[in-house]
């Protein structure tokens, strides 16, 4: 029955709640990783290049009344560890990025309850007029429905007024798992799934295109999971918008549920997290592996499990590494494990345009001596 599944999924048959469960519960990691990896060719044949994209990841605040338990980078409101970026900072940040060639601004914050919606219009405006040419993938869904109610304003009115502002693409963080069963366990204060699926949905129809993310390994199960996947299916069905989808596990350290959680995922589940990724999401295009909670070795691993994307360079990290964990990654060494895995690696904008291929002839620029004893 397994191979029976992972062949239909390989000849583009979609799958089912029950056949995603029992796909991730009984097929072995390398029958799934090869129908992943035969799925990833139809999207993306094998002479295409994994792609990657030079960002920066500014957190402008990180007052937040959210308190999710899941998190160690927040400042509750008042606290003397609260900050709001001055506008100077975060363009010195930014003209670093672009300095280097970089074309997303990822820019992310909590809830503060001190900012209203004049705050964020003024903050993308004044940065579109700098960096005319930068892409503000900024504000996830849990920030824009904090603006709506700390504005008083309807979230048609709120995306409106932030796209008019310069938002030109939205992160899909804090979706965590997508189940209002897991919402109300890990962050009780923070928007339901529905709320979150709603504020995508709004944005997709008023053509703004974002990702989708999935935080797994705190109090979920496999089928919260699978319904995760088929919410994010379903809803791509409906108004198509989402570029890629990332995975990742959770990072417990310092915060208040890492203390409670006592199974932690491994790398073999992560693995297995992306093919069923792959396997289930057969609208959306782009599977992101996560170098910046897996390291870049299980990063370049996944592109055999269905990924054909090494997503941004980065140059700045808070939240991840306030949980403790932190893998830094070059650019040079990003080529290096794309290469390295037999594909050619290519720069691309946020919405997956190809900017700069870098072939795999050309491998010996990006470090001979790391390449001659590395394994492929």
């Amino acid at each position: 029955m397994v191979k029976q599944l992972l062949n239909k999924a390989i000849a583009g048959e979609r799958l089912s709640f029950a056949e995603g469960v029992q796909l991730f519960n009984e097929a072995s990691l390398m029958d799934i990783g090869y129908a992943a990896n035969e799925v990833r060719k139809r999207f993306h044949p094998d002479d295409q290049p994994i792609t990657y994209v030079i960002d920066r990841n500014v957190n402008y605040t990180n007052v937040c009344d959210a308190y999710c338990t899941f998190c160690a980078f927040y400042a509750p409101p008042g606290s003397d560890k609260g900050y709001v970026l001055p506008y100077e900072t975060i363009k010195e940040k930014v003209t670093e990025l672009v300095e280097i060639g970089g074309t997303q601004l990822l820019l992310q914050g909590g809830h503060n309850p001190e900012l209203g919606i004049e705050y964020y219009e003024e903050l993308l405006s004044r940065l579109k007029a700098d960096f005319p040419n930068l892409t503000l993938h900024a504000l996830s869904p849990s920030e824009i429905d904090h603006i709506t109610r700390t504005s008083n304003l309807s979230l048609e009115d709120t995306l409106k007024r932030l796209i008019a502002a310069g938002l030109t693409s939205i992160p899909g963080g804090g979706a965590e798992v997508l189940t209002e069963r897991v919402k109300k366990i890990i962050s009780p204060l923070k928007i339901p799934a529905s709320r979150w699926l709603e504020v995508m949905e709004a944005a997709h129809k008023l053509g703004i295109r974002t990702t989708s993310t999935m935080m797994y390994g705190s109090v979920d199960t496999i089928e919260d999971r699978i319904e995760h996947l088929i919410a994010l299916r379903d809803l791509q069905d409906r108004a198509e918008g989402f570029t890629a989808f990332i995975p990742w596990s959770f990072q417990p350290g310092g915060t208040p549920l890492g203390k409670k959680v006592k199974n932690l995922t491994t790398a073999t589940e992560y693995l297995r997290m992306v093919a069923i990724s792959r396997l289930m999401l057969d609208n959306i295009h782009n599977i992101q592996s996560s170098w910046v909670t897996q390291g870049s070795g299980l990063g370049q691993t996944a592109f055999a499990f269905g990924a054909n994307d090494f997503g941004g360079t980065m140059m700045e990290e808070n939240v991840v590494s306030a949980a403790g964990t932190r893998c830094d990654v070059t650019l040079d060494e990003m080529i290096r494990c794309i290469h390295l895995a037999g594909f050619d690696a290519a720069q691309r904008d946020t919405q997956y345009n190809i900017l700069k291929l870098h072939p795999r002839k050309d491998a010996a620029l990006y470090g001979k001596a790391q390449l001659a004893g590395a394994a492929v």
